[in-house]
């Protein structure tokens, strides 16, 4: 790596030990309670490109055995490289290999079956991705979507505002289609710059309005 990439990079976690903590944490509880917006804990300095709750959450869950496939306006900023070199990861070019999917809210999500789905047996092995958007709110009124599963008493109601609804439609018949797999399947995480939504396979989602 160039001296000049290391000049300019961002330091990662003010505190390794500490931070790393609390953004797990973060995480976890946003897949215990799907729907639920979580503030993440961002001390650390992040790339430029990229929502800062996606980083710190990749920041905190990578290691040197992971693999990781970036969207293409991530692939081609500094979000490559810091990952790289704060969590020793490897980036890899085809999704199918990769442990975690980032993707950034300028680019269009891949087809959630391109990424690994887990085993009957080792359902584990499945990838997570997660989804830079622009917003995210409690959702109130007609419109949003609506949440059903494990985690949630009855129902919530989520808006994911300035996704195309092209975009939402398609995701969301892909992840609708996925789930007859089950236990096999995809972990989501929405992310803005300062909170995170969790949305684990066993939660159903609608599109209302």
């Amino acid at each position: 790596m160039k001296t000049q990439d290391l000049s300019t990079m961002g330091a990662g976690f003010a505190d390794l030990a500490r931070d790393s903590q609390a953004v797990f944490r973060a995480a976890l509880e946003a897949l215990s309670h799907p729907g639920r917006l979580i503030d993440m804990p961002r001390e650390a300095e992040v790339p430029e490109r990229g929502h800062a709750a996606s980083a710190v959450l990749l920041l905190a869950l990578l290691d040197p055995d992971c693999r990781v496939w970036l969207s293409p306006t991530l692939a081609s900023s500094d979000a490559s490289a810091w990952l790289r070199f704060h969590c020793g990861c490897r980036v890899v070019d085809e999704i199918g290999e990769a442990h975690f999917a980032w993707v950034a809210a300028s680019d269009e999500p891949p087809p959630l079956d391109r990424l690994a789905q887990g085993t009957e047996h080792y359902p584990d092995q499945s990838a997570t991705c997660i989804f830079d958007v622009p917003s995210l709110a409690d959702g109130a009124g007609d419109e949003g979507w609506t949440l059903r599963g494990p985690g949630i008493r009855d129902s919530v109601r989520l808006c994911v505002d300035g996704l195309p609804d092209a975009v939402a439609q398609k995701l969301l018949a892909e992840r609708s289609a996925g789930q007859a797999a089950f236990p096999c399947g995809v972990d989501l995480f929405l992310a803005t710059e300062r909170q995170i939504v969790g949305l684990p396979r066993t939660t159903r989602i609608e599109l209302e309005g």
